[in-house]
């Protein structure tokens, strides 16, 4: 009776989780990554909204055919921007910090010191980091896990900060307007 239960359960499950993402794509500001759908029926965000959000991120890139290897939470911030300019917003009235803390932390590495710390060639985030720095997206290391884990500002991507604290790094960005983003 157990098993009759549990494959039941499964076979109600599976439909539940599956997703249909073919509605989802990259861009407009980031083409290779951040996908978003659009939204038939709403409004758009008002042009002239600003937005000053930070995501906070502990948990780091996982292995796998939809992440390419790639940290969610930084691809998070990506999506927040490629979905608000394409429904509009000027993409000048966003501004974007990715607090980074715990594990998360050695996502920020360069390609040189993630080779050194031997997780492989290339850091499968490291790509996406510098597109977003480029486009004045602010990455923000929590300075007690760089401690942690034994990265040093040498070790980052370059334009990546050290805050004394992910806390820290949060109060300031506070003081500045930024809210913090849940997801």
């Amino acid at each position: 009776m157990r098993y009759v239960i549990l494959v039941l359960a499964m076979l109600v499950a599976v439909p539940a989780a599956a997703q249909d993402l073919s509605n989802f794509k990259t861009g407009p500001v980031f083409e290779d990554f951040g996908p978003h759908a659009p939204i038939e029926g709403i409004e758009n965000v008002p042009a002239d909204t600003e937005f000053s959000v930070a995501f906070d991120v502990a948990n780091p890139a996982e292995e796998g055919a939809q992440t390419k290897g790639r940290n969610r939470g930084f691809e998070s911030a990506a999506r927040f921007i490629n979905m608000h300019v394409a429904a509009g917003v000027d993409p000048d009235n966003i501004r974007i910090a990715v607090v980074v803390h715990g594990k998360a932390s050695m996502d920020l590495l360069s390609d040189a010191a993630w080779a050194e710390k031997g997780k492989g060639d290339t850091n499968p985030s490291s790509s996406m980091i510098r597109a977003m720095l480029d486009h004045g997206v602010r990455f923000i290391l929590c300075g007690q896990s760089g401690a942690a884990y034994g990265i040093e500002q040498a070790d980052l991507i370059p334009g990546v900060e050290t805050a004394l604290s992910a806390m820290t790094a949060h109060a300031l960005l506070q003081q500045r307007g930024y809210t913090v983003n849940p997801f």
